[in-house]
């Protein structure tokens, strides 16, 4: 994959990633059983990545303004520390974690698909947009993702990174044997 020399720059410097839920590590359907049970799909290859980048220096947290416990479940699954939910200011969190990782702003990326990701794109080293993003977080983005939102997105994000840090390559060859 092509990534620009900039994005390459930035993509080094980065040691957490914040991820909203619905439309970035779903697909942003959310589905209701007649008993009110909330159903959300995941994607493997997402999981994957996060337990890559997790597995290589860089944290994983999930920023969402829903509620869901199926969040909670998935998050645990992944190892994921960072879990803030039913948070509609999202910008107070953030500053929050970056404090109590002793990060800077320029250290951390945040992937988002709607309008209310855009004030943590804008403030961190890279914002990135879904394939799928609305098409104003798009344009206000630093990279749009191939995959969309549930589909592979953030696993796009994960091989960025770890190119970008110089360890995709180990990581792949260490699967061929």
């Amino acid at each position: 994959m092509k990534y620009s020399a900039e994005l390459i720059e930035k993509a080094k410097k980065i040691k957490l990633l914040i991820c909203d839920v619905d439309g970035v590590l779903s697909d942003g359907k959310v589905y209701f059983g007649n008993d009110g049970e909330e159903l959300k799909n995941f994607n493997i290859k997402d999981g994957l990545g996060i337990k890559l980048m997790q597995r290589n220096g860089i944290e994983v947290a999930i920023i969402t303004g829903r509620q869901s416990n199926i969040v909670d479940h998935r998050a645990s699954e992944l190892g994921i520390k960072h879990v803030y939910q039913g948070r509609s200011d999202k910008r107070e969190i953030y500053q929050e974690i970056l404090n109590k990782l002793n990060l800077v702003p320029e250290q951390v990326a945040h992937i988002g698909d709607d309008l209310p990701d855009l004030p943590l794109m804008q403030i961190s080293g890279i914002g990135i947009s879904v394939a799928d993003g609305y098409s104003y977080v798009q344009q206000n983005s630093d990279w749009v993702t191939h995959n969309t939102g549930g589909n592979g997105a953030v696993r796009d994000v994960a091989d960025l990174f770890l190119f970008a840090q110089g360890k995709l390559e180990q990581i792949q060859r260490e699967y061929l044997k």
